[in-house]
C-alpha cells in the first residue's frame, strides 16, 4: 500500500524546473554528445535552498523507501539512484531539469538511507548489491512502474547495472558513471596491486570492529572526508553537506554500509534468498540495454579506464569524460551534463 505525502510538491518542482531550465539554455532531449562541462571546477553554485523535500513513502518488497517525485503523473519514467555516502541531493539540480522536459523523475532513497526502513526488525541489515537491485524492481512494481531509465553513481550505478543485465525488460535505458560495476564475492578476493588497494582503505577499515564503530561515532566526519577525497576540486559549503548528511542518521544506515563492504571481501554472509542473483551476477553479465556511461576528469575515487568495460555494453553506446575538475559525484557537480546524458540516451529509439 501507499500512503503518500505531497504537501506542495507539485508546486515546488514547478516553479524549481521553470527556474532551472531558463538557467540551464540549451538543455533539450536532442541526441547532441555534450564531452564537457563547461566552466571552471566548483562553477557550479551550491544550490543550498533547493530540497527534494517533501517526500513521499511507499511499501515496496522489504521496506518503506523514501522518494522524491517530480514532473507529469504520465510522463516517461526517470529514476536516479544515488551511492555512498550520498543521498537523493546528488539529483537535486537534475530531477528538476528532467522534470522541465515532461519526464516523471523517481529518486528513492537506497536501504539505509533517508526515510527508508525495514518494514520487519527482524531483516538482516543487508547491503548486498543484488539485494538493493531487488529493492529497486519492488519499487517499481509498488509504483506500478513497468519500464524506467536508470540513472546513478556508485551504489546506485552498481544498482542499475544488475537490474539492466537480469531485468532488461524493466530498464528502458541508462546512464552509468564509472561504467560498469558488477562484481562478485569471488572477484573481490583477488589482490590488487598496492596503488589500488591503498584507494580501497575504507573498506578495510570497515572490515574491523573498530572500522565500524569509528564510522558508526563519526559517520559525519567519515563522509565529508570521503567526499573531499572523491571529488578533490568540488567546493561543496557545509550547508550541502548537512543536507545530505541527514540522511546517515537512518538508524540501518551504518549496519547497511558495513555489510555491504564486508560481503565483497567475503568475510560476511548474504542471504539465501539473492544466491541464484549472486551466480549469474559472478558470471560478469553483459548489458544490452542503450547506455551512455560518464567519468568525471578529476574523480578520486577508485574507478576502471572505460576502456576495460566497453565491451560489456552490447547495446547502443557511447562514453563521456566531463572536463572542468568534476570528481566522483558527477550528478551534483556537473547537473546540467548528466541530465543531458539522461535526456539523450532516452531519445535513443
Amino acid at each position: 500500500m501507499s500512503h503518500e505525502i505531497d504537501h506542495g510538491r507539485r508546486k515546488f518542482f514547478g516553479a524549481a524546473a521553470a527556474t532551472l531550465a531558463a538557467a540551464q539554455l540549451g538543455l533539450t532531449g536532442s541526441a547532441v554528445a555534450q564531452t564537457s562541462q563547461s566552466g571552471a571546477a566548483g562553477a557550479v553554485a551550491p544550490a543550498t535552498n533547493v530540497s527534494l523535500e517533501p517526500l513521499k513513502q511507499i511499501n515496496a518488497g522489504l521496506l518503506d523507501v523514501g522518494y522524491a517525485e517530480s514532473g507529469p503523473a504520465q510522463g516517461r519514467v526517470v529514476i536516479l539512484l544515488h551511492g555512498w555516502p550520498y543521498d537523493i541531493h546528488s539529483f537535486v539540480e537534475v530531477a528538476p531539469l528532467l522534470a522541465a522536459q515532461g519526464y516523471r523523475v523517481i529518486v528513492p532513497h537506497l536501504r539505509g538511507y533517508g526515510t527508508t526502513r525495514f518494514l520487519s526488525d527482524a531483516a538482516l541489515r543487508n547491503g548486498q548489491p543484488s539485494a538493493i537491485a531487488v529493492d529497486m524492481i519492488a519499487l517499481m512494481d509498488a509504483l506500478k512502474i513497468e519500464k524506467a531509465t536508470l540513472a546513478a553513481f556508485d551504489w546506485g550505478a552498481r544498482t542499475a547495472n544488475i537490474m539492466a543485465a537480469l531485468w532488461p525488460e524493466r530498464v528502458s535505458a541508462m546512464v552509468s558513471v564509472s561504467g560498469y560495476l558488477i562484481g562478485s564475492q569471488q572477484a573481490g578476493k583477488m589482490p590488487l596491486p598496492p596503488k589500488a588497494e591503498l584507494e580501497w582503505w575504507y573498506q578495510f577499515y570497515f572490515a574491523t570492529e573498530r572500522g565500524r564503530a569509528g564510522y558508526d561515532k563519526y559517520r559525519r566526519e567519515f563522509s565529508k572526508l570521503i567526499w573531499q577525497l572523491a571529488s578533490p576540486r568540488w567546493a561543496f559549503d557545509d550547508a550541502t553537506f548537512e543536507r545530505s548528511a541527514k540522511a546517515f542518521d537512518n538508524p540501518d544506515h551504518v549496519a547497511v554500509v558495513i555489510h555491504n563492504y564486508r560481503w565483497r571481501l567475503g568475510i560476511a554472509e548474504g542471504e539465501a534468498r539473492y544466491d541464484d542473483l549472486e551466480k549469474r551476477l559472478a558470471q560478469s553479465p553483459t548489458i544490452s540495454v542503450p547506455t551512455i556511461t560518464m567519468e568525471g576528469d578529476a574523480n578520486g575515487a577508485p574507478h576502471p579506464d572505460p576502456a576495460a568495460y566497453a565491451k560489456m555494453f552490447t547495446g547502443r553506446y557511447s562514453h563521456r569524460t566531463i572536463t572542468g575538475g568534476i570528481g566522483h559525484n558527477l550528478p551534483q557537480e556537473a547537473p546540467r551534463a548528466f541530465a543531458q546524458a539522461v535526456l539523450d540516451v532516452a531519445a535513443q529509439p
